[in-house]
């Protein structure tokens, strides 16, 4: 053999090892790559199946809690303790949740025999003033509100909220809601403040100003409309919050009256929808329907000439209400600056026969009776620095056409326009405590224009529930 065939022999001969093993190496590296790769997706798998069922809890906790998707930190949080999410709750928390509404005020405004709201029927029992301490002037204590809660087990969940003044206690709510049944449903049970319009279902601690709007107090009275029955909710699985909801109850309360029927004597509807603008404003609107019948409910109001007239009115009261409300916090943190805007529009229909009587108990007679009644109340508060927020607020009704007997002439029912203009300034030092000072020229009653101050605290004991947007 030629010395070069020798040599290229010998060459092919030594790099063949050295090329076998690389090839190996390669395989052995390419497998243990693929297994590092197989372990990262089995981790990546896990983890993402944990994080679903995380959102899961998460999303089935805040249709619980009724919460809106759109909602954003409550702007202007009312003096109260730090919430515990539902979902964190479980059977293992205090049971029961307790907490103490301290509230009190000083009031300086003219001394008024009975106040009333002109051009609206009232009844007897609503036609004692302001619903704070009875109108009275000076130093007054307000509502006590006792406060009970808890989770019941992993299914419900209730509450019970009574209201203490002067040696009296009243039953404010009592309920018990439903949190495991998913799909975005809800059920509540008891005595409950009515989901319809904005501020019906706020107790008096939560409000932005001393006082309810007028509209509310000549619709439903002293605490907003109650409930003895049963509600559901169904919040819809969209990105944008969506709500629907219905109530049957007893409809004992006015404009309703106590008529100790099988079934329900109380009615209402409310569809609610809002979003988020960006990670600064938010918004939500509602549409409310309320129908109740009555039963010889006692009423009174002035007339042109019989003076105050006492009746017992019989048939059906239906109220609609479109309420909107806006919020604004820099960034979505309303820790600094925040602003909410919220209004409301009502419209009442009575229709059905006055049993009526005069001031010294004279039989006017028995005659058919409508009224078509409106009114809307606009308020915006601004927060401007901590713990600082400002407010103005204008309240007008109006008591449009009511019609007594078939000759309307009969009996000739005073009309008005009732209004009110309220500025308030108030002080947190922290969510339990705050001081309010509040500015009304009030002209709810026809001949009387009332300069009202009120210097209001509103201080909260021990766990208190998150407010609602």
């Amino acid at each position: 053999m030629q010395p070069k065939k020798l040599l290229a022999a010998l060459a092919c001969a030594l790099a063949w090892p050295a090329s076998a093993q690389e090839t190996t190496d390669d395989a052995r590296l390419a497998a243990e790559l693929a297994a590092l790769r197989e372990q990262i997706a089995q981790l990546k798998a896990g983890y993402e199946r944990r994080i679903a069922s995380l959102e899961e809890r998460l999303d089935a906790a805040q249709k619980q809690a009724a919460a809106p998707v759109a909602a954003q930190a409550e702007t202007a949080p009312a003096p109260q303790a730090a919430p515990t999410p539902v979902a964190q709750r479980g059977t293992t928390a205090f049971n029961p949740e307790m907490s103490l509404i301290l509230q009190g005020a000083y009031k300086s405004r003219k001394e008024v025999a009975e106040r009333h709201i002109g051009g609206f029927v009232s009844a007897d029992h609503h036609h004692d003033g302001d619903e704070h301490g009875d109108d009275k002037r000076g130093f007054a204590l307000d509502h006590t509100e006792l406060v009970f809660a808890a989770n019941i087990d992993p299914y419900f969940r209730g509450q019970a909220t009574v209201a203490l003044l002067d040696g009296e206690a009243e039953l404010e709510e009592a309920w018990l809601q439903t949190i495991a049944l998913g799909h975005g449903l809800g059920l509540k049970a008891g005595r409950f403040l009515s989901g319809i319009g904005y501020l019906n279902e706020q107790h008096a601690h939560q409000w932005d100003f001393y006082e309810q709007p007028l509209m509310y107090k000549a619709l439903f009275g002293e605490h907003g409309y109650t409930q003895d029955g049963v509600q559901a909710k169904w919040v819809a699985p969209l990105a944008r919050f969506v709500e629907l909801g219905v109530e049957a109850g007893r409809g004992q309360n006015f404009p309703g009256d106590e008529r100790n029927l099988d079934g329900f004597n109380s009615v209402a509807l409310f569809a609610r929808v809002g979003d988020d603008i960006g990670a600064s404003h938010s918004w939500r609107a509602g549409l409310s329907w309320l129908q109740t019948r009555a039963d010889a409910r006692a009423s009174h109001f002035e007339s042109e000439n019989f003076g105050e007239v006492h009746g017992a009115f019989s048939g059906r009261s239906r109220v609609w209400i479109a309420d909107f409300v806006y919020k604004w916090a820099p960034d979505g943190n309303p820790a600094r600056r925040n602003f909410k805007l919220q209004a409301e529009y009502f419209h009442r229909r009575e229709s059905g026969h006055l049993a009526a009587t005069d001031e010294d108990g004279n039989d006017l007679g028995e005659s058919p009776w409508r009224t078509r009644q409106h009114g809307y109340y606009i308020a915006g508060v601004y927060q401007f620095a901590p713990g600082w927020r400002a407010g103005l607020r204008y309240d007008r009704l109006a008591s449009g056409r009511q019609t007594l007997g078939e000759n309307p002439a009969e009996i000739e029912i005073v009309s008005w326009q009732p209004r009110r203009l309220s500025v308030m300034l108030d002080y947190s030092w922290s969510e339990f405590s705050r001081l309010r000072l509040q500015w009304s020229r009030d002209r709810a009653m026809p001949g009387l224009t009332d300069n009202q101050v009120t210097l209001q605290y509103v201080m909260s004991l021990g766990s208190h529930g998150a407010h609602k947007f």
